[in-house]
């Protein structure tokens, strides 16, 4: 995890991966603030490339105390999840590794629980039924 992410393999479609993301993070309380659907803006440009389909989303009452203490965390704020199809139509859940993102921008030690609850979200998008 060199570079900070961290892949689930989903042993759902990826429709199905996409729409447990989804379910999940509205369940726990949190808000979409953007979906994009990086591959239907390719094809939309005439280009082809695997089924990709990024989320954007948080809580401003657990993001803003992070973004205070360490400003530069914003470019990473909120938080992110990539549903994605590899080659052999595997399918992927990638994110941020919320330690990466505490040695990256110097997050304080008592703020990482505020975005720690990623991998919990990712973890269970991906868990067997």
């Amino acid at each position: 995890m060199d570079n900070g992410l961290i892949h689930l393999a989903s042993p759902h479609s990826f429709a199905d991966t996409q729409s447990r993301l989804e379910e999940i993070i509205l369940r726990k309380g949190l808000t979409i603030l953007a979906r994009i659907d990086h591959s239907g803006d390719a094809a939309k440009a005439g280009l082809k490339m695997q089924p990709a389909h990024l989320l954007i989303f948080g809580n401003p009452k657990a993001g803003t105390p992070v973004m205070v203490a360490a400003p530069t965390a914003a470019i990473d704020l909120p938080l992110k999840a990539l549903v994605w199809q590899g080659h052999q139509d595997a399918v992927w859940l990638s994110y941020n590794s919320p330690a990466w993102l505490k040695e990256r921008h110097a997050i304080p030690d008592a703020l990482l629980q505020n975005i720690a609850g990623v991998a919990a979200v990712c973890e269970e998008a991906v868990r067997a039924t």
